[in-house]
């Protein structure tokens, strides 16, 4: 020290975690674990070096260089202090003790105040399953802690201010009772694995208002299918037990970790990643923090009835600008938005998809993305060969960005609309419902003559095409009300045809869940809109493929698109043909077909992809950038083995499937056949879409499927009597739209349908 004297106070200096140089004239360096800190000017440079903290405030104003003003020293110590990089405390020590303090100062806590938390605190140490809290124990220990084994069974007088609780598995049924008792108490917990190659630490569960252990527990689950359906098979309760793979080095540095973590926690250090699950892989040593949310609708800490409540709300629709961006169809938000905004869900540990890969196969030009388990038919295909690349969600678009949205949100809306147990159901029959409720056969369309064979056709088909039970009127079973937009009032539908695995009703299997007509969007209307384009695509696509109509070609050159352009040089790369039919029926909303085939010889692996809109110029995309999405399961070879594709492939041509082709007596369509006007409000799509719907003598369902700990507006649109193109063959617009719309003289006889089931 330079000074008169030893200091009289506290002492004033650079934080400990900091070094200090200083190049005359030019600026003062601080350097640190992590990087440098210029500081410039000549006060920085005359004042810098008496920072030692050797000196009280009062020290360092009386050494001051001549010419320095208080003034100015205030000035500088103010920015400094503004800037977190001094402090003012005792003077420096040596060994540990100073360490740690360097340690609290750079996470930018105070030091005395950590300190003093730390060493004043109590923790206690419970062990779920067959988890040992002796080495944890020894490790808070060393690290200067108050620690104890504890039981789980908190109390009033218990003095832990802490409880970390450690498992084999985070989904341990032990689990269950030290959060509720946590809970109750409100006392703060910290949960570990400390065992086995993958070290998993954290959250802190500290408020109930955060989050509880189900909220986890719920979405762990929803990544263990196969082990869910094992443990239940065996008639066993939680997780299946599995070996445990380490180290001692690995059992040190894992105790040690968690003594780390519980230290910043009590000296009151606060960072996003206690709200979450830290995974560390010790074998490629990697590490990732996994986003911890609370489920708003949480049994245990939330409102369970949030979606029965919603379920009551008529669906109202309102104004809403559409984004600059239309790549994606006219939508209310630019796709990176959408992406930021549910980035957190995408997550092997807390997440709703594991994650969203590109298909490896076929150019990168297709952006075909997969993103993790669709929840839509898992249950049919988890444990079928042949199903299993078809129980994946998919995603399309023109760049890569537009395809990786694509697939979040097609996981997104199968995960909100799979049956929860949450979901409004009122229990009654359609007879006694009256008028409230809608008719299944008028949504499912099923011939009766496809009952009496539905045994041999099932077992000679996909899941997809299997006809269920024939519908019992006076059946009592579950049913969920639904918003007519057209009635302005709410109807009933069965539950069991509205999310994917409602529990059936015993005795037989009359009601599937689709995924006809469900859509996620960027707002409310969005969803509502692409539901209903998906519902008119549909029907359309069905009417042409069941009667085998010829349909006009659509001018791809026409359309002046350089995305188009290159599409067609791609296929043309991989010796493909490429042509699109106009399916349009008799809403006059532009629907169209992508087709392709193989042209060098051999198996013509025919593909197709459907798209509507009013937008003719979309629905061109749409169509195009489905049939990329599929194309990566012919393109080398098949990855689909089901038998129906797959003999498609092997043995359909244009040549025995004529009507794939244009009508050669019809001109090719361009873009102004189709007289669209843009409209700048999502909301005038939807209204516009559905008063053409409603025009054809149709009701308009809506059902809100939005799930309040996604928060991507998720709804299942019904138009009762509109055709899905599985085959479903009751009378109605599948036999009367066409003659109505001169395709066709007559009718097509039933037994003359198309004999191949439309399979994607």
């Amino acid at each position: 020290m330079t000074g008169q004297g030893a200091p009289t106070g506290r002492v004033v200096g650079f934080k400990r975690h900091l070094r200090v140089e200083v190049i005359k004239g030019e600026a003062v360096y601080l350097f640190s674990e992590r990087g440098v800190t210029a500081l410039k000017g000549s006060d920085a440079e005359a004042l810098a070096p008496l920072l030692d903290s050797t000196r009280d405030l009062p020290g360092l104003l009386r050494d001051v260089p001549a010419g320095v003003a208080p003034e100015q020293v205030g000035r500088f110590i103010a920015r400094l202090d503004e800037a977190g990089l001094i402090t003012l405390g005792p003077p420096p020590g040596n060994g540990t003790a100073e360490r740690a303090r360097a340690y609290w100062e750079a996470a930018g806590t105070d030091a005395d105040t950590a300190v003093a938390g730390t060493a004043g605190k109590h923790i206690q140490v419970i062990a779920a399953g067959d988890a040992d809290p002796a080495a944890a124990v020894a490790a808070l220990r060393q690290a200067g802690l108050t620690a104890r084994v504890g039981s789980g069974e908190l109390t009033t007088d218990d003095p832990a201010d802490l409880s970390v609780v450690l498992c084999d598995d985070y989904l341990s049924p032990d689990l269950a009772d030290i959060d509720a008792v946590h809970r109750t108490m409100r006392r703060p917990w910290l949960l570990a694995k400390l065992a086995g190659a993958q070290v998993w630490l954290g959250p802190f569960f500290d408020s109930p208002e955060l989050g509880c252990w189900h909220c986890l527990a719920s979405r762990l689950w929803a990544h263990r299918d196969a082990e869910a359906h094992v443990q239940a098979s065996l008639g066993r309760v939680g997780p299946a037990s599995r070996p445990v793979a380490s180290l001692p080095a690995l059992d040190a540095m894992a105790t040690g970790m968690l003594a780390v973590e519980v230290a910043k926690w009590l000296a009151g250090y606060r960072y996003p990643g206690q709200r979450a699950v830290l995974t560390f892989d010790s074998l490629d040593l990697t590490a990732r923090h996994h986003e911890f949310h609370r489920r708003p609708q949480c049994a245990l800490c939330g409102d369970p009835t949030h979606m029965r409540a919603q379920a009551h709300r008529p669906v109202l629709l309102s104004p809403q600008p559409k984004s600059p961006d239309n790549a994606g169809g006219h939508r209310s938000l630019p796709p990176q938005q959408v992406l930021d905004s549910y980035q957190h869900l995408i997550s092997p540990v807390t997440g709703v998809i594991k994650e969203i890969t590109r298909h490896e196969t076929g150019p990168e030009f297709f952006n075909s993305f997969r993103a993790g388990h669709n929840v839509a038919v898992r249950r049919r295909c988890l444990f079928n060969p042949h199903a299993a690349p078809r129980a994946e969600n998919g995603g399309k678009g023109v760049t890569p960005l537009h395809g990786r949205v694509s697939a979040m949100c097609e996981a997104l809306e199968r995960h909100s609309g799979f049956f929860h147990g949450d979901e409004e159901r009122v229990r009654g029959s359609y007879k006694s419902f009256g008028d409230r409720a809608i008719h299944p056969s008028s949504c499912q369309l099923f011939d009766d003559r496809q009952y009496p064979g539905r045994s041999a056709w099932n077992a000679a088909h996909s899941p997809f095409q299997h006809v269920p039970d024939p519908f019992d009127d006076n059946a009592v079973l579950d049913w969920t009300p639904v918003w007519s937009l057209t009635r302005e009032r709410h109807r009933l539908l069965p539950t069991a045809m509205l999310y994917y695995g409602a529990p059936p009703e015993a005795g037989s299997v009359s009601l599937y869940a689709d995924s006809n007509g469900n859509a996620a969007g960027s707002c409310l209307e969005d969803a509502v809109l692409q539901g209903l384009l998906e519902l008119v695509e549909r029907d359309s696509v069905a009417m042409w493929w069941y009667n085998r109509t010829r349909r006009p070609e659509v001018d791809l050159a026409a359309f002046g698109d350089p995305w188009i352009d290159e599409l067609r040089e791609v296929y043309a790369g991989l010796d493909r043909e490429v042509w699109v039919l106009d399916v349009t029926a008799d809403s006059g909303i532009p629907v169209l077909v992508a087709l392709s085939r193989r042209t060098g010889g051999g198996n013509e692996d025919i593909m197709f992809g459907f798209g509507a809109h009013l937008d003719p110029r979309v629905a061109m995309r749409r169509a195009l950038t489905e049939m990329n999405q599929l194309m990566p399961v012919v393109v080398d070879g098949y990855t689909w083995t089901e038998p129906e594709p797959l003999n498609w492939w092997q043995n359909a041509t244009v040549a025995n499937q004529p009507y794939l082709r244009p009508d050669p007596a019809a001109r090719p369509l361009v873009p102004s056949d189709y007289g669209y006007t843009p409209a700048p409000d999502l909301l005038d799509d939807v209204t516009r879409v559905r008063g053409l719907v409603e025009g054809l003598g149709l009701e308009v369902l809506v059902l809100d499927q939005t799930r309040p700990d996604i928060g991507l507006p998720v709804v299942k649109v019904v138009v009762p009597g509109m055709r899905s193109f599985w085959a479903r063959f009751a009378p109605g617009r599948l036999f009367d739209v066409p003659v109505r719309l001169g395709w066709l003289p007559r009718p097509t006889p039933y037994d003359e349908l198309n004999p191949i089931p439309l399979f994607i």
